[in-house]
């Protein structure tokens, strides 16, 4: 599950500090404030039959809900997650796709059970990692579906490789250079943003989380402390500002028009994280679009409109009679510059932040 920080607005500061605090605070933080370390290799508590692939040189975790059929025969589906989240948050969507699909998922590079090594974390680099596992599992074509930050990455990915995707669909796009807050553009400075990081990025989950929820009731216990686990995983603060210094959407952005694939949009009315303005921004940027708009919802569609979202969204992926694409599938290459519990069943939703 992913938390980012709100559209900028009047109702965007949240749980970041003011501009005057941040810029008090960093000026009065040591230069050592500024190495955050990054982790590669198994992190404790790690799931013992998670399954993993090599891509980029990165331990990637996924979920192939078909992964000891021979035949693959159902037309394949990649569930693209947002940011600080993990495969998990697809839980509720999984059982109803697997029923005609081959449902592929993952934790992103710096994400969930994944490794976070030092490098690239753009949407770029990610949709990369996207691509390696389609190449690695046989899948030449697939539909995608991303969420939030995932949706930049799904983009990304079509874009890169257009012949690869179907159709595709976006839960509460964000995709944009306008939605990038004070507190990420910030971070973008060297020494700045390990300041920041290394001060907040961790802390008080209980604060962050209900910003994501129309309806609180999904604010357990469970969730913050499910939360905060996973933020103090090894290596999670360093690849999460890698992450956000790679959101720089201008020049991919400007490519949103090429993208020529049917495109369901998916959004929740109240979601305060990227509001429905960006979604209708989409909808023009992207050609053969079309957009659901879900009321009493946040930023979690499948989980606060579980049902009709998963519905729309299955019934969307069964148009025009898919059909499965297996290997080969080519190999990809790095993008240009310009620009679950893993068992046969769908993945336990960890609920992360």
């Amino acid at each position: 599950m992913s938390v980012s920080p709100r559209a900028p607005g009047p109702r965007s500061r949240g749980w970041f500090p003011s501009t005057a605090l941040t810029l008090a605070l960093v000026l009065a933080m040591p230069a050592s404030t500024g190495c955050l370390s990054f982790h590669e290799g198994p992190l404790p508590g790690e799931p013992k039959n998670a399954t993993f692939a090599k891509i980029d040189g990165a331990r990637i975790r996924y979920y192939d809900s078909e992964k000891d059929e021979g035949s693959h025969t159902k037309p394949p589906v990649v569930l693209v997650h947002g940011f600080a989240s993990s495969l998990d948050v697809w839980a509720t969507v999984v059982p109803t796709l697997k029923t005609t699909h081959r449902v592929v998922s993952l934790d992103l590079k710096g994400f969930g059970w994944s490794d976070r090594p030092e490098g690239d974390y753009s949407p770029q680099a990610e949709a990369n990692i996207v691509l390696g596992l389609m190449s690695q599992l046989g899948i030449a074509k697939a539909s995608i579906v991303g969420h939030s930050w995932g949706t930049g990455v799904s983009l990304a990915a079509v874009l890169r490789a257009p012949e690869r995707f179907d159709k595709v669909a976006l839960y509460d796009a964000w995709a944009f250079e306008d939605q990038q807050v004070t507190f990420f553009q910030w971070s973008r400075a060297p020494v700045v943003g390990e300041a920041l990081f290394g001060i907040y990025y961790n802390q008080r989950a209980e604060d962050r989380l209900p910003l994501a929820f129309y309806d609180k009731k999904f604010v357990t216990e469970e969730l913050i402390e499910v939360a905060q686990s996973h933020l103090d995983k090894p290596g999670t603060t360093a690849a999460h500002l890698a992450a956000v210094r790679g959101q720089r959407y201008t020049e991919l952005e400007k490519h949103y028009r090429e993208v020529k694939q049917k495109t369901l949009l998916l959004y929740g009315r109240e979601d305060n994280v990227t509001t429905v303005g960006f979604g209708e921004r989409l909808l023009r940027e992207l050609p053969s679009s079309r957009m659901v708009v879900y009321p009493r919802c946040g930023h979690f569609p499948m989980l606060e409109a579980a049902a009709a979202s998963t519905r729309d969204l299955h019934a969307f992926l069964l148009e025009d009679g898919a059909t499965a694409s297996a290997s080969p599938a080519p190999t990809p290459v790095n993008p240009p510059v310009s620009t679950p519990k893993d068992s046969h069943e769908a993945p336990k939703e960890e609920k992360a932040p």
